[in-house]
Formats: structure tokens, C-alpha cells, sequence
């Protein structure tokens, strides 16, 4: 069973875990046993911060992460998923399964390929993409809410080094734990090996096939 873990009480029990090298082990098989959960957890990173802020200052930057948090997270909600964090350019979210990321994950990428169809191109929004799965430790809110906060794992690590520093603009990739457990049929993949932190990892590339639908054109009516 799962209890609601804050901040605080996070806090406290890594300072007794400190204080006390002999119960470390006690400390550790609490906060499994009763503060772990089991997502798919997604990192979208916005590409071009340096070039924008530089070119154009830090609030057209942060006007554009604002459009970009507008539309992405009807579509987290939509497929089920929570975003608990946004944080510079990178928004994190997690989601019951794997598909139900991926899906989302397109669905974003595309919904801010429609948006750019009407915005001028130092307003375009990209994105790269993360998906880990596996079990995480959540907090939710400080004030005691049940809202998730934050979490921390090793999947959750792995779905920030994919979004932000591996996938390209309009790239998902899958940690492979979060291919593992993704519908054999729903998506097709490429393998490739990347070294993370001094340490060999099979990546998974996933593509949707999905094709974007043009604005309508309206005509003006000549008069």
C-alpha cells in the first residue's frame, strides 16, 4: 500500500537515515514498501532556449514555454496522465501505462506542429521527448494535499537524459523498460546504444506515422 509522502517527511527520514548508518537498510525497505509507485514517466523538452533568449530576451522565451504548457496539458489530462512539474523548458508528467504516454507524447509533438502553421517562426514551438517506466518514489503536495509533487528514480533519471540531451526535435525515445512494456503492435521502433553517465543503454526510437491536418483556409470575401 501506498501513503502520501510530503517533502518533509522525505527529509526527516533521510536525515535519520544519515544520522543512524546502521538503519539504513530499515530506512530503505520503508520508503519502498510504502511510498513507491509504478508509472511511465514522460520528459518533453523544448528546443531552442540558448538561441531564442539570446536573439529575443528571456520573456519572449518564457511567453513561448507558457503557449507551449497551454497546449500540451489538455493532452496529458486527456490520455489519463498528470503533469506534476514544469520547470524552465521541460515539462514532466506521468501516466498509468506506457502506450498511454506514447500516445500523448505524438499527440503533443503534433499539436505544436498544427500551432506553428499560424505562428511566425521566431514564435515555433519544438520539442523533444522521454519516456521511462518503472517504479518511482512520489511525493505529493508539501501542504499535505494529495497531489504529486515530484518523484525520484532511476526511470524517471533516464526519461530526463532522453528528452533534454538525446532525442532530437519531435524525437520519442523509450528507455528500455518503457519498450518493454509498450504494445508489441501500437507504434514502430529502432534500437540504438547510447552511452548515459559512463554507462552502455539500449534506446528505443518510436515513430507514429501520424500525419499532421492543415488549418483550414479561410477566404476573405471580396466585397
Amino acid at each position: 500500500m501506498t501513503f502520501p509522502l510530503t517533502p518533509a517527511m522525505l527529509e526527516n527520514l533521510l536525515q535519520r537515515r544519515n544520522a543512524y548508518p546502521p538503519g539504513a537498510a530499515t530506512v530503505d525497505e520503508y520508503i519502498r514498501s510504502n511510498f513507491t509507485q509504478r508509472y511511465a514517466v514522460l520528459v518533453l523538452d523544448m528546443s531552442g532556449f540558448s538561441r531564442l533568449t539570446i536573439e529575443h530576451g528571456i520573456v519572449h522565451f518564457l511567453a513561448m514555454i507558457q503557449r507551449l504548457v497551454d497546449i500540451v496539458a489538455p493532452i496529458i489530462v486527456a490520455r489519463h496522465g498528470t503533469l506534476f512539474k514544469q520547470e524552465a523548458d521541460n515539462v514532466f508528467a506521468v501516466f498509468p501505462t506506457v502506450d498511454l504516454a506514447v500516445t500523448a507524447a505524438f499527440k503533443m509533438l503534433n499539436a505544436l506542429t498544427i500551432a506553428n502553421q499560424t505562428l511566425p517562426e521566431h514564435q515555433s514551438l519544438y520539442a523533444s521527448v522521454g519516456i521511462g517506466y518503472g517504479d518511482v518514489i512520489a511525493l505529493t503536495e508539501p501542504s499535505g494535499q494529495p497531489q504529486l509533487f515530484d518523484v525520484f528514480g532511476s526511470e524517471m533519471n533516464l526519461a530526463s537524459k532522453l528528452g533534454e540531451d538525446l532525442a532530437e526535435p519531435g524525437e520519442v525515445l523509450l528507455t528500455e523498460a518503457a519498450h518493454a512494456h509498450l504494445a508489441a503492435s501500437a507504434y514502430p521502433s529502432y534500437s540504438r546504444t547510447v552511452t548515459i553517465s559512463k554507462v552502455d543503454l539500449l534506446v528505443y526510437a518510436v515513430a507514429s506515422g501520424a500525419e499532421v491536418k492543415p488549418l483550414p483556409i479561410v477566404e476573405t470575401p471580396v466585397v
